[in-house]
């Protein structure tokens, strides 16, 4: 009965929506747009906010110390890791002394396999002349990570002590997973200066939320026996937490800490915006130039560097602490530590003696991205090539995109909202639809609508195009073990990437248009659709599988009928993903050229618009919130339905 009325007052929202729409012709203006006078001038608020606080409370002097902390461990790191002249005046370490580090570090973690991995990639790095750019964003990496973490572990324990804490920091949270990157280049750059100071600060507060939130969940699973073991041993308070808790939660913050890594390498990439060198800059500037080969490689040596840093954080998520029985020698005990020191030392001494091992110079290095070039432009020439890609662009612009992006600009404001509030209340329920109705309305009045509503579409077009790839692929690889890890593997290595990547094959097929923004999106999207399809059929009980076999079920209905209905609240968790990525590039599709809120953000960046960066940011956030909350209410529901939820 309640699921009766719950339909029936979202038809009411959606038919009051479809009368405005049809009444269009009819409609006074302020029923079609929120008229000029109306708008808020959040921009302004906000402009005069951040000047008060920045100016004449002083925030900038406090900012402007952290920067000059910051910058001397970026200068230490920066000396070390590509032979930036700053104190301790000891670097560039040669690369051959940091493979073998990186070497003994992956056997250790995960065996012979890991070391090939992570000797591999810099290999490759240093072969295809990209050292010095690659360690100029591992220098900032390896300063940022460490601090996001210890930010983020700290707050996550006091969100796990204080329930009002937690309470007033879960919202903050949730925007802050939503912003567009964008939104936290400029603060970074006004409040810390351009370069690589402001995006160490941009890629820690980028990355923060994950260790937060993975902190406190890991803290509040302690089991109650390890905890009462840990008081009726005496502990105070600070051992309980440091001797009990923190090694108790180890694997999710672990987990956190992967978050951290990856979270932290994909910025870096993308501060390249703010005057971050390094491989981000290097990637930005051969696109811009549709250097395609040269671009080609940077993103592989993009792709092996978040492979190799993921597969590192993951093994030691799983790697039990050694313990050792008394009596056992020092030298046994870090036996990893001392081979990792004797072979640092040994290379180093090799480096003095042959300069390849010490550096890699251009007329040595094995770069072929000229060739690369030749060769795409050459497969781009083909003419069955240009026959598909040509029909592609042409059929997705004519018959599907630009028809249902002038189809959304022409709703009128009022009925778009009923119709995302109906969407909304059908879906999600009463709480969901108000939190849409409310965001959406505040959208209207920033006098962005138009921006929004074409950041929207792409969103909307790339999830629905993404579902008709990913689930099918999904459903296919479900129904056999061995093409499930296949695919799964694939999806988890895909996740990696960082998201700069995925323009490269939309430029390459589309060039710029609007059809290469959504195809960029389809690719970053398809992933969580399908690896929560995989996960959520293989999920289904076995026994529910033989009922409907024994009950004469068809293979078609035994998917429809049994298989996917008690698979969708996982599939829930991939449509959720697919849409929160979808929002995320879209903005990043802004390099490729867009008449959406990415654009205008990208812009800000060039001036000192902080107010209007934030409405912008907000926007983007707000949209993709009440999305979050309508699929994450309705996975509830259906977990309920279901039995899987209390």
């Amino acid at each position: 009965m309640q699921g009766y009325s719950q339909v029936r007052i979202a038809l009411y929202f959606f038919f009051a929506g479809l009368v405005l729409i049809l009444a269009r012709p009819l409609l006074p203006e302020f029923l079609i747009r929120v008229p000029e006078a109306a708008v808020l001038p959040y921009d302004i608020w906000l402009d005069g906010l951040f000047n008060f606080i920045k100016d004449d409370l002083g925030l900038i002097h406090l900012t402007r110390g952290i920067s000059s902390l910051l910058e001397v461990f970026l200068d230490m790191t920066g000396n070390l890791l590509h032979g930036k002249r700053r104190w301790p005046f000891l670097g560039p370490i040669p690369w051959t002394a940091i493979v073998a580090v990186f070497a003994v570090l992956g056997y250790w973690l995960g065996g012979w396999k890991m070391a090939l991995l992570a000797a591999g990639t810099l290999i490759w790095t240093a072969l295809i002349g990209q050292w010095k750019i690659a360690m100029q964003t591992l220098a900032v990496l390896s300063v940022a990570a460490p601090v996001a973490f210890m930010v983020g572990l700290s707050l996550g324990v006091l969100a796990w002590k204080s329930a009002r804490f937690n309470q007033a920091i879960a919202p903050i949270l949730s925007v802050l997973q939503t912003l567009p990157f964008f939104t936290y280049l400029l603060p970074a750059v006004i409040f810390f200066k351009v370069g690589p100071t402001a995006g160490a600060v941009a890629t820690i507060v980028y990355a923060i939320p994950p260790m937060i939130l993975m902190t406190t969940l890991g803290l509040k699973k302690v089991s109650p026996e390890i905890i009462e073991a840990g008081k009726m041993s005496g502990c105070t308070g600070w051992q309980m937490l440091s001797k009990v808790y923190i090694p108790a939660a180890r694997t999710e913050i672990l987990v956190g800490v992967n978050q951290v890594i990856m979270l932290c390498l994909a910025m870096v990439v993308l501060t390249a915006f703010i005057g971050m060198p390094g491989l981000g800059a290097k990637l930005l500037a051969m696109m811009g130039s549709f250097k395609l080969g040269r671009s080609f490689e940077i993103g592989v040596t993009i792709v092996l560097f978040a492979v190799m840093l993921d597969r590192m954080s993951k093994a030691w998520v799983v790697k039990q602490p050694e313990h050792f029985e008394r009596g056992t020698p020092w030298y046994m005990r870090h036996i990893y530590l001392i081979l990792g020191l004797v072979s640092f030392a040994g290379f180093i001494v090799i480096a003095e003696i042959v300069q390849i091992a010490d550096h890699i110079s251009r007329t040595q290095s094995l770069s072929k991205g000229k060739e690369i070039d030749t060769i795409i432009k050459d497969f781009l020439d083909i003419d069955a090539v240009q026959a598909v890609t040509g029909w592609l662009r042409w059929f997705l612009n004519v018959w599907i995109l630009i028809p249902f992006r002038n189809a959304l600009l022409w709703i009128p404001t009022p009925a778009f909202v009923l119709l995302i509030v109906a969407f909304a209340y059908w879906l999600g329920g009463k709480r969901p639809a108000i939190y849409a109705g409310v965001f959406f309305s505040i959208v209207a009045l920033t006098g962005w609508w138009d921006r929004s509503v074409i950041t929207l579409y792409a969103v909307i077009s790339a999830v629905i195009i993404s579902m008709f790839i990913g689930i099918p692929l999904g459903i296919a690889a479900a129904r056999s073990e061995k093409w499930s890890k296949r695919i799964l593997l694939a999806c988890d290595t895909a996740q990696t990437f960082p998201s700069f990547i995925y323009l490269i094959p939309a430029i390459m097929l589309f060039g710029v248009n609007d059809v290469a923004v959504v195809f960029s999106i389809i690719i970053f999207t398809t992933v969580p659709l399908t690896r929560y399809t995989v996960e959520g059929l293989r999920t289904v009980p076995a026994e529910i599988l033989e009922a409907a076999d024994m009950a004469g079920a068809t293979s078609w209905q035994k998917l429809t009928n049994v298989q996917l209905p008690l698979a969708l609240p996982t599939m829930a968790v991939g449509f959720n993903q697919a849409i929160m990525f979808a929002f995320f590039m879209v903005i990043i599709a802004a390099f490729i050229g867009t008449q959406d809120l990415g654009q205008e953000l990208q812009r800000t960046l060039a001036g000192t618009e902080l107010g209007k960066n934030f409405v912008l940011g907000i926007n983007v956030s707000l949209m993709a919130l009440s999305f979050d909350l309508v699929v994450m209410s309705w996975a509830k529901k259906r977990k309920q339905i279901l039995g899987l939820e209390g």
